[in-house]
């Protein structure tokens, strides 16, 4: 792994665009039994309430990444779960929050909200005793959409003792008119099929959108960004979590089977990149070697990765900065 300070530029290649729903529609094939129901559950909450862990526990795999900082997810995500009556198609969204002082968090707001209107029913997950002016905020903003909620208390696995939960979920019971309560826990998977059959309840009855073997709707290359953003928010903590995003430059499979990815880690002020690359590169160094490890098994190939840390003042405050690196500021 190389971090120059100016890498050279890498050559031009094409990459497939993430996978549009118009065009995933129709590809599933046509036999399914009589009463399949297939439609869109947004997973919905304030930042940290633990909404990508649970759509990782659902699908049994991770196609969403998990961070402790809140705001990690920063897109929204499709995850796919089948049974034999129906396919979810799960949306794990940015997390609602009150603070859209730069456009960046104006940005994950209006992705979050977006995909409760387009959804059939909307699961909301809290904290398991815990209720802030965000959680009202966001279950404010379902009862205006008027979906079907399905309320979601998470991380109960840590509420000790056991007893402390039942008056807890009778207080957030009166605050809302629920479609259903479960007690979850990603982590432990608690009540997970509960969950699916509650959300199936409330789809329509239709064929699937994707094929049985699809999991996301998202491409290799956006999946290594993020998978590197991950470990890169994992070693920072405190010290750099929002103010830095991650571009794919080049994502090539070459001749000997290994797959050559290229990556640019940009960063808001100069100091920062000090911060990213650490004394003798080896802040540097150490995310990538998480991050090659978690891209071979995402790719099942042996995988060579290059990053490299570049400054754009004030990335994550610029409307043309959001929209080169994949986010939709509009």
């Amino acid at each position: 792994m190389n971090h120059p300070e100016s890498p050279p530029e890498p050559p031009e290649m094409p990459d497939a665009p993430d996978l549009d729903l118009d065009e995933a529609e129709g590809a599933a094939e046509a036999s399914y039994p009589p009463g399949f129901r297939c439609g869109f559950a947004a997973i919905v909450g304030r930042p940290n309430v633990g909404k990508s862990t649970l759509l990782n526990a659902m699908l049994g795999q991770k196609v969403s990444i998990v961070s402790p900082k809140p705001q990690t997810t920063r897109h929204r995500i499709l995850g796919i779960q089948n049974t034999d009556a129906a396919q979810i198609v799960f949306v794990d969204t940015p997390g609602l929050h009150t603070d859209e002082r730069r456009m960046m968090n104006r940005y994950m707001n209006r992705s979050a909200l977006a995909s409760l209107s387009d959804a059939d029913v909307n699961v909301f997950v809290v904290e398991a005793l815990r209720w802030t002016e965000d959680d009202q905020r966001v279950l404010d903003d379902l009862k205006r959409i008027g979906k079907p909620i399905i309320l979601l208390v998470n991380k109960v696995d840590v509420v000790t003792p056991r007893e402390r939960l039942l008056p807890y979920l009778e207080e957030v019971a009166r605050r809302g008119e629920f479609a259903a309560i479960l007690p979850t826990s990603g982590k432990k998977g608690t009540n997970l099929k509960e969950l699916s059959a509650a959300v199936a309840q409330h789809l329509p009855e239709s064929p699937p959108h994707f094929p049985a073997e699809q999991v996301t709707d998202r491409s290799a290359r956006f999946q290594a960004a993020e998978i590197i953003r991950e470990k890169l928010t994992w070693r920072l903590r405190q010290e750099l979590p929002y103010g830095l995003t991650v571009e794919i430059e080049r994502f090539q499979e070459e001749e000997e089977g290994r797959v050559l990815i290229g990556a640019v880690i940009w960063v808001e002020r100069p100091g920062q990149k000090a911060i990213v690359i650490g004394q003798g590169g080896e802040g540097l160094k150490d995310v990538g070697t998480r991050a090659r490890i978690d891209l071979m098994s995402l790719l099942g190939q042996r995988v060579h990765l290059e990053l490299w840390v570049k400054v754009k003042e004030n990335w994550s405050d610029s409307e043309s900065a959001l929209r080169q690196f994949g986010y939709d500021a509009s």
